[in-house]
């Protein structure tokens, strides 16, 4: 063979080796980068030197809060839904025993005389609830609560019954909620519990305030018991 297609041989040769090595060695250090785990083409699509999970610093999911806050809002404050309960079971009993002197609508009293019963066996359940979990409660209404007994009081007749059923319906629409949320999500064992006992019954009261609107808003009048 003459020497210098030998040589020219030998040349080609070890440049295509020292090629092959090159590429070799950069494809390695490729796979051990973050974005080299996904096929070439792909890569591309995330933000330079972050993996899929690290495309949104301090997120667990796009668009979704930070991991700490994420698992914050999915939690309760017990010890805060007690003391609301307990004012708001408190306002029930005496805002039924309000609708059931004042209503002119014969169901509404009844559906008050169904609040001062169910409400007050609750309210006793709470106290006991929040006994063992060491939880305080209040014993009188919260302004809010307070301020609708005083406004109610100065009704009576057909305005009375529109404006109870009305409250009633936006109550227990939150007591529902509320109460969901901590059977859902409480920490202490005992408020978790009375939480998830307590709700069927809140949702059958709210059933009932919805019919009860409807009456006293249809003209419907019922039974009336005079005197209004």
């Amino acid at each position: 063979m003459n020497i210098d297609l030998l040589h020219k041989v030998t040349y080609v040769a070890a440049i295509g080796c020292l090629a092959l090595l090159v590429a070799g060695m950069l494809w390695g250090q490729g796979m051990a980068s973050p974005q080299g785990q996904y096929p070439q083409g792909q890569a591309g699509q995330y933000p330079q030197g972050q993996s899929p999970a690290g495309q949104y610093p301090g997120q667990t999911q796009p668009g979704m809060p930070n991991g700490p806050q994420a698992t914050a809002t999915s939690q309760v404050n017990d010890e805060d839904f007690a003391k609301e309960a307990a004012r708001g079971g408190m306002a029930e009993v005496k805002l039924g025993e309000l609708a059931q002197e004042k209503g002119s609508n014969e169901t509404v009293k009844e559906f008050g005389k169904r609040m001062v019963e169910d409400h007050s066996a609750a309210n006793g359940k709470l106290r006991s609830a929040a006994s063992r979990e060491n939880v305080t409660l209040p014993t009188t209404l919260g302004k809010k609560d307070q301020k609708t007994y005083d406004q109610l009081s100065q009704l009576s007749g057909d305005a009375f019954d529109r404006a109870y059923a009305k409250n009633m319906v936006k109550d227990h629409q939150q007591d529902v909620t509320a109460f969901r949320e901590e059977a859902s999500n409480g920490q202490k064992a005992a408020i978790k519990e009375f939480a998830s006992q307590t709700l069927p019954t809140l949702q059958e009261h709210l059933r009932m305030a919805r019919e009860m609107q409807r009456t006293v808003n249809g003209g419907a009048k019922g039974n009336k018991s005079g005197g209004h």
